[in-house]
């Protein structure tokens, strides 16, 4: 019997620690008693639950267990401060707190962890603590950063919050169009970590694109916005890719020469039924674009077989709403595969001359296939070095020291 309640309540952990915890957060105000409290309350159910029984709400039995539980806290150290007194008084004369608007509190956990006044790496590093539940030591170790280091980013970001007074709340209608960009970069900029790693030897981390998604999902059913609709739409028409973008070696394999029959069908079914209903709301946005653009590749029977046509013009649409020399190269791209590889490669070689995409070695590496294609073959070399030196993935270095050795003097 004993046994069978803790696995329930390990089950419920699993399953509703972080709604419990965004609650706690809202009601204490603090991000550090909210974790305090959510343990002191899980351990209060590992005690009291094998001989009283699991609770027919154990949500709500956990966070007024964890609230009370702070409230105790505060008061034995009220001892050394009279303001602490007084802190636990407001908490306690506070009304009994509900737990039907727990799906609310995640929401607004999520837009005070993006909050605009926070840098991109705190917003990133937050989300993934706070909302998702990694460990310090496991966010360290999918963005290669020391853990201290990491662990430092969070308390900084945490101070920020309650230094600055930044509202624990859902923005209001003129602020959220705005607020809610700056979620959905977080989510994608997660994914992409994830998807394409930005260094070291592995090409992906699932773990990291997975928490994303997971993210996108919630917020979903928090917020169903088209771009909502599109982010997630596009992470899952990528990720529908995910087992034949690497050889069994690890190696990188390019979108031209992967096995389709290893693609994820259902992601991909549900990836273009998202981003079906994005576009049909007429309110769609850049990440539902994209997914539009992602959306065409997956459907493709063949590579030779893509619309390309449809990317460029889709691409066009894009630059119109989120202009970037990253989608003119992604443009350039598609413009070399319709029209030949010269039309692509003036394309690229004015973005370079702009000198904004100087560091990006997908931009030399684009050069340089084209280069290859059209048979300058000094021109590639020089592209593929140049990539080489700025790629920071050992499956990117691999392939591009491939293709230079398959280029003679």
């Amino acid at each position: 019997m004993e046994q069978a309640v803790t696995e329930t309540i390990q089950q419920i952990y699993r399953a509703e620690s972080r709604r419990v915890f965004a609650t706690l957060v809202r009601l204490l105000g603090d991000f550090d008693l909210a974790e305090e409290a959510l343990h002191d309350a899980f351990r209060a159910a590992l005690e009291q639950w094998p001989g009283e029984g699991v609770p027919d709400n154990p949500r709500a039995w956990l966070v007024s267990t964890g609230r009370f539980k702070a409230i105790d806290a505060i008061r034995r150290r009220s001892r050394f401060d009279p303001l602490e007194e007084e802190h636990a008084d407001s908490l306690a004369a506070e009304e009994k707190p509900d737990a039907e608007p727990i799906e609310d509190d995640r929401l607004r956990l999520v837009f005070t962890c993006c909050h605009p006044a926070l840098s991109h790496d705190a917003q990133v590093a937050l989300t993934l603590r706070e909302v998702c539940g990694l460990t310090t030591e496991e966010i360290a170790r999918a963005f290669l950063t020391p853990a201290p280091t990491l662990a430092q980013r969070i308390v900084r970001a945490k101070n920020k919050i309650r230094d600055a007074r930044i509202p624990y709340e859902v923005p209001g209608p003129k602020e959220l169009p705005e607020r809610l960009d700056a979620v959905l970069r977080v989510i994608y900029l997660v994914f992409n970590e994830g998807y394409s790693a930005s260094s070291g030897a592995s090409l992906t981390r699932a773990d990291v694109s997975g928490e994303a998604i997971r993210l996108a999902r919630l917020l979903i059913e928090l917020l169903p916005e088209p771009e909502v609709l599109g982010v997630l739409a596009l992470m899952l028409l990528h990720e529908s890719r995910h087992a034949a973008r690497a050889s069994a070696s690890g190696d990188l394999v390019l979108l031209e020469d992967q096995d389709r029959r290893l693609w994820n069908r259902e992601l991909i079914a549900e990836g273009v039924s998202l981003v079906e209903r994005a576009l049909g709301s007429r309110r769609f946005g850049p990440y539902s674009l994209q997914a539009a653009i992602a959306a065409v590749h997956a459907e493709a029977p063949t590579f030779a077989a893509t619309d390309w046509s449809q990317i460029i013009g889709l691409y066009d649409v894009l630059s119109r709403y989120d202009p970037s020399p990253v989608i003119e190269l992604n443009r350039a791209v598609a413009v070399a595969m319709r029209d030949g590889p010269a039309a692509g490669l003036a394309v690229v070689e004015a973005l370079l001359n702009g000198r904004e995409l100087a560091d990006y070695h997908l931009a030399h590496a684009a050069r340089a296939d084209l280069c290859r294609r059209l048979g300058r073959k000094a021109e590639a070399r020089a592209s593929y070095k140049r990539a080489l030196a700025l790629a920071r993935q050992e499956p990117e270095q691999r392939f591009l020291q491939k293709r230079l050795t398959e280029l003679p003097e």
